[in-house]
């Protein structure tokens, strides 16, 4: 096509990509044209600024690896993952939230009311909770994939010091939908900021911080799985998230406690969490997959 120029380029891409077999597939990319070349026509950059840009996303390929993608995190930081979570969860259900890039599969089962703390240091905490339909009733056989930060703000995959599964937990609900489990209070981290993100968050300003906060991916079968975080209330980060992640509805309480002798007998560490432990309960609600 000779003919264009930088009113109908726009146009002239679009009809390039009329033979895309997926309809889906045109539908997006069109949009995607669209609104960059948009972008382009009203902020108009120049060579060297477009440059910039380029080098930043080269950067971020070059020092992606197996283990850090600095796409997923420049997607996190722009609001874009939460934006995706935001269109994507079912009305009723817990909301969700991003999953990060420390959720490692295999992790080993854990019993109702079993243990985490082991030999980890931390202030020790009670997490309980029901996981129910959006009618209110218990869900049984729903399982729970929990993880978290240690008391150096580190996952059990990026600390050579930890055992492979660390603060990891697969759990299985039983016919309540009861689940519970002893742990420590997780710490909050920084989000990687040696590379082009973190360029980035320091140029505009931001903090590469993230509250602290538990990792669950709660699954049942005829069910929408949720992908989410717990926030405590009290985080000094929650309204600054780096890569925006908290909920109102994701907010939770420490409560304090010290009757340790008065919880239930299959809590495992029941005796380990005298003198003083704290408590927080959160229910999760899940969505018929069929209605969602």
């Amino acid at each position: 096509m000779r003919n264009i120029d930088s009113n109908t380029i726009t146009e002239a891409v679009i009809a390039y990509n009329s033979a895309t077999q997926s309809p889906r597939v045109k539908e997006l990319l069109d949009r995607l044209i669209v609104y960059v070349h948009s972008y382009l026509r009203e902020t108009k950059p120049t060579h060297a600024e477009w440059r910039t840009v380029i080098d930043f996303l080269t950067r971020s390929g070059e020092i992606t690896t197996a283990e850090r993608n600095e796409f997923v995190l420049l997607s996190d930081v722009l609001g874009v993952s939460s934006l995706v979570d935001m269109l994507n969860s079912a009305p009723g259900a817990t909301e969700s939230s991003v999953l990060g890039p420390f959720h490692i599969l295999g992790a080993p089962d854990l019993l109702v009311g079993g243990d985490l703390i082991r030999d980890n240091a931390g202030e020790k905490v009670l997490v309980s909770g029901i996981v129910r339909n959006r009618h209110g009733a218990a869900i049984s056989d729903a399982v729970l994939e929990i993880w978290q930060t240690a008391a150096n703000g580190l996952y059990s995959n990026q600390d050579l010091a930890q055992s492979a599964y660390n603060l990891r937990a697969s759990m299985r609900t039983g016919a309540d939908g009861r689940y519970a489990f002893t742990t420590v209070k997780p710490e909050p981290y920084k989000v990687p900021d040696d590379g082009p993100v973190g360029d980035l968050l320091r140029t505009t300003g931001r903090t590469p911080w993230r509250p602290s906060h538990l990792h669950m991916i709660v699954a049942a079968t005829g069910y929408r799985n949720v992908v989410t975080e717990l926030f405590p209330s009290d985080d000094p980060y929650l309204d600054r998230d780096a890569v925006l992640g908290v909920r109102n509805s994701l907010v939770m309480n420490y409560v304090p406690r010290t009757d340790a002798h008065a919880l239930p007998s299959d809590i495992q560490a029941r005796d380990q969490l005298a003198p003083r432990f704290f408590e927080v309960q959160f229910d999760f609600v899940l969505v018929e997959s069929a209605t969602a």
